[in-house]
Order: C-alpha cells, then structure tokens, then sequence
C-alpha cells in the first residue's frame, strides 16, 4: 500500500488522476440498446420496483392509450409539448418497459443489472440471450416435423401399394387367377345382368377391373418396400413405440444368448433364416421380398453356417462374373472402355 502511495507522488498530480480513471472503472446500471436504455423502466412507467404485475399493467394502458400514434392529437392540452414523432418514441418506450416488466425472468434479469451495474457482459449476454431465443417451444416445432414426416411417409407407401396392385393386376399370371377366383365366388356373373338394371360394356368392364383388383389384394402377400402400409411402422409410431422396442430387443437378446450361447440349443427355422439374413447384409423388408424356394435353398445349403455362406458368396460372384462375360452390352462396354474410354484423349478437327 505504501509502494502505491509513493507510486503515485513521484508521477505527479495529472498522471495519478490518469490512473485513477484507468483503474475504477465507471459502472453504470444503464446501457444503451439494452431494456430502456438510459432511463429507468419503472420510471418510464411511474411505478416502484415493487410495484405488482397488475400495477404495471395499469400504468402501460393509461401511458399507452395517452401516446398511442392512431391517438395523439397535436394541441391536446395534457401534451402541449409533443409533437407525433415525439410521441411515437415514447409510446415505443413505455412499450419496451412493459415488455421488460411483465415478464418474471425479464424482471429478475433488469433488477439484477440495477443492483449489478459492474457486470457488464454477463448484462449483455442475459439481455441478448432471452431477445435471440426462439419465441416457439422447441419440442412442438420437433412434433409437428414428425407429424409431418409421418403423414407423407404414410401417404408415398400407399402410393407405392396402389403402383404394386395396379402392376399386377396387368400380369397375366395374377390376373387369371383372379378371375378364376371372381368366378367361382360368383362376382363376375352377377355384373351382366339384363332387362331394366342393364348396364354398358364400359360399366361392367370397370366393376369386373374392381373385382379383380380387390381379389389380389386380399389373396397376394406382398412384401417388402411395396407391401401394404402399416400405421405402427410409421415415424411417429416407431418414436412411440421405441421404449417397448427397445425393451423386446433387450429380452430377444438375453434369450437368444441363454438359448444358443449358454444352453447349446440347435437353430430353428426362424433362427436360421436370421443368420443368413445378417450375412447377407439385407434389411428385413428386402428379405421377405424374396421368393420361397430361395429361402429354401439357403436352408438346403444351410448357409446360416459361416463358410457355407463364404462359399456360397463366392459361386454367386463368379456366376454374376460368367454373365457379365457373354452379356452384350457388357461387352459393348468394356470395348468402349478400352477404345473409346473417358481417359481418351482426342482432338476435334477445325
């Protein structure tokens, strides 16, 4: 303290008043751009800091109605004074007072700045923080974005359903079979009928294309990315759903591993036509895609065993390999690459 003292008188009278200045810094508990700026939000409202929600409400409608611009009249006796763009600032700070004021945490940050006029940037930071935050609840934007998702996910499945049936019901295939079925049932002969109810080629012939779609839906399994839609397996049901999910998978784990790990059980059906589908790298919706007598051929050569499948991969790369070599435009292709290849470098005449 003695070395500060003496510090300061040999600098002399101007330089300590320098110092002085330098090291204590003014605090102000009014900053511009932030709340009111120079003035006080409870004096712009004539209230006290204890002043309740409903006092300052008050305050705001009289100061409000009294500055309102679709209200001001130059040469009202109570604001001889005032001229409209006068008024217009005031009614914007008794605006941004009440603004300020009515809400809690607003308050509770302004009467913090009052009391704590050293702290500035944690002032800035508090005022800036509650002005840039999104005046939408997060979790709702969040919810409508899943509804939203949900419904055009569900809508483009029956989309791709309707596309599936419409596509069969031009197979021949499909088609006979469908109208075999419609005969036997009776649909197809109640369509022609005769006298007063009769109706034309082109009505019937829409009914009997109704008919036929209707059997293939009810009587084809389609599967995978084309079967019919499903309400559970749509976003926002699998977001539902997704703490029992998680609780099945736990428990098909747990069992899996006491079953075929601890007691040594042999693989079922079901089971094995899982290990292949993990090997094969497929998701369940493509597996079920495929056609019966490949699923039975991957029990034949019991491919859930890991060099069954090894082998099996290699014959299929070699077989895609043998057809690639005699396919046309494989061949086309490679020629073009070793002749007419992108690396090529010509040159276009002038």
């Amino acid at each position: 303290m003695a070395a500060s003292i003496e510090f300061l008188r040999r600098t002399g009278p101007w330089k300590n008043i320098l110092l002085l200045g330098l090291l204590i810094p003014s605090a102000t508990a009014l900053i511009d751009g932030l709340y009111c700026g120079k003035e006080i939000c409870y004096d712009v409202l004539g209230v006290t800091r204890e002043a309740t929600k409903s006092e300052i409400a008050r305050a705001y409608r009289q100061l409000a109605r009294k500055y309102h611009p679709d209200r001001f009249r130059v040469g009202d006796p109570g604001l001889a004074d005032e001229t409209p763009e006068s008024a217009q600032q005031k009614f914007l700070l008794v605006a941004t007072a009440y603004e300020t004021l009515k809400d809690e945490e607003s308050r509770k940050d302004y009467d913090y700045m009052l009391d704590h006029p050293e702290e500035y940037y944690s002032h800035y930071y508090a005022y800036y923080r509650r002005r840039l935050a999104p005046k939408v609840d997060v979790r709702i934007v969040i919810l409508v974005t899943v509804c939203a998702i949900s419904i055009f996910q569900y809508y483009s499945w029956w989309s791709s359903y309707n596309e599936a049936i419409n596509y069969l019901s031009t197979v021949p295939k499909y088609r006979i079979q469908a109208t075999e079925l419609a005969k036997q049932q009776g649909l197809l002969n109640r369509t022609k009928e005769k006298g007063k109810n009769r109706r034309s080629k082109e009505e019937i012939r829409e009914e009997e294309e109704e008919i036929i779609r209707d059997i293939i839906k009810n009587k084809i399994d389609i599967k995978g990315g084309y079967q019919k839609p499903n309400v559970s397996d749509i976003l926002l049901c699998k977001l539902i759903l997704s703490p029992y999910y998680l609780c099945a998978y736990v428990v098909w784990y747990i069992s899996w591993i006491y079953r075929f790990t601890i007691c040594r059980e042999e693989y079922g059906e079901e089971e094995k036509l899982y290990i292949i589908r993990r090997y094969m790298k497929m998701s369940q919706s493509q597996f079920d895609s495929l056609e019966d007598h490949q699923k039975e051929t991957f029990l034949e050569r019991q491919l859930w065993i890991k060099e069954n499948y090894e082998v099996y991969k290699e014959e299929q790369e070699e077989e895609l390999k043998k057809k690639m070599a005699v396919d046309p435009r494989w061949k086309r292709y490679r020629r073009w690459m070793k002749n007419e290849g992108p690396g090529r470098l010509t040159f276009i005449d002038d």
